[in-house]
């Protein structure tokens, strides 16, 4: 090889070794970068430098590593959230320290100890300054760079009363941070109806928006106590099943149809999604049920009932409203106050 050729040949440079950790009260996931040649693949704690300072974090995806570097591509990571590298939760983060030691775990512990009391005289502060906002939560960095205040608000907040008198008394930096309701509850949540803790704060990372065409389709009744949150707005599980819901709702037929079954000719009175049964009145006023493989379809524009009123114990059709609704007005997400952004996906898979 000459010296032309030698100069031509790129030279081999690894590539930089990046961990996914979590970290902070909103459960934030970023790039870290390190120089470690083997991870763990127990449940890890580690020592992180982010823009907020000194922090404590968890490491995601403590299988997807191999020689120290992550199996799966920056891309891959922004490809499995679906939203584009723009809107994904996963970002730069900042730099890996160490693991975290016994003694870090323990420093952690004794910097929230006096969370509550801190919690408790901003409060008292905030009724002083009769501001109309209400506190969630609060978070140390670690290093004690800062303490963060999160709160919610109908609108914008002048804190900087606030923010003085509550420096002052804690004698270090204060971050006052508005989220929406959905955020707050990602924050503070709890066990929800199914006996799980909220989907926002255990592994959802982008909110994407509910709507209630999902809740007319999925429940038989649309008591807000029932088909709302935490956050007092629509679950957002409601669009885990919302594409299956869809597609066995094609395959029913619209009432009043007219079909034939093995038991004889009839009108389509009912029918039921999950079990694909469809209920029909023959002419002489016999009600019978039977899935909606065994019937032809002799009509395919529902039959007017004769009063130009609807038949006695039908109800309007799902699709019926949902053409409606999409005549008169596109979608609307219930989750305009959100801090979040809109979408709705998972953590990388652990």
């Amino acid at each position: 090889m000459n010296d032309t050729e030698a100069k031509s040949k790129p030279s081999h440079h690894p590539a930089e070794k990046k961990m996914l950790v979590r970290y902070g009260k909103m459960g934030i996931v970023g790039w870290f970068s390190h120089d470690e040649k083997h991870m763990p693949k127990a449940k890890s704690k580690v020592m992180i430098k982010t823009e907020r300072g000194l922090e404590i974090g968890e490491v995601v995806g403590k299988f997807s590593y191999r020689g120290g570097v992550f199996k799966k591509n920056e891309e891959s990571v922004v490809d499995y959230y679906e939203v584009g590298k723009a809107d994904c939760p996963v970002k730069a983060g900042g730099k890996f320290v160490r693991y975290a030691t016994a003694q870090d775990l323990s420093d952690e512990h004794h910097v929230n100890i006096g969370t509550k009391d801190e919690l408790k005289k901003c409060k008292q502060v905030i009724k002083e300054l009769n501001l109309p906002m209400k506190l969630v939560d609060i978070e140390h960095v670690f290093g004690g760079e800062r303490i963060i205040f999160y709160f919610t608000a109908d609108s914008r907040i002048d804190f900087r009363d606030l923010v003085k008198r509550i420096a002052k008394e804690f004698q270090t930096r204060i971050e006052m941070r508005q989220v929406g309701s959905r955020d707050a509850a990602k924050i503070a949540a709890d066990i929800e109806a199914c006996g799980q803790q909220c989907c926002c704060a255990r592994f959802l990372k982008i909110l994407k928006p509910v709507n209630m065409k999902m809740a007319k389709l999925q429940k038989a009744t649309l008591d807000p106590a029932k088909i709302s949150g935490y956050c007092g707005r629509l679950k957002c599980c409601l669009r885990y099943e919302d594409h299956t819901y869809r597609e066995l709702v094609k395959r029913l037929p619209r009432k009043r149809m007219r079909v034939k079954t093995s038991h004889g000719e009839g009108t389509v009175v009912d029918t039921q999604i999950l079990t694909q049964l469809v209920s029909i009145r023959t002419d002489d006023g016999t009600v019978f049920a039977v899935p909606v493989e065994e019937i032809e379809i002799l009509q395919q524009q529902p039959t007017q009932p004769d009063s130009g009123r609807q038949a006695e114990g039908d109800e309007t059709d799902f699709e019926d409203l949902d053409e409606k609704a999409e005549q008169q007005e596109p979608e609307k997400d219930i989750d305009e106050e959100s801090g979040q952004g809109d979408g709705a996906a998972a953590e990388p898979e652990q």
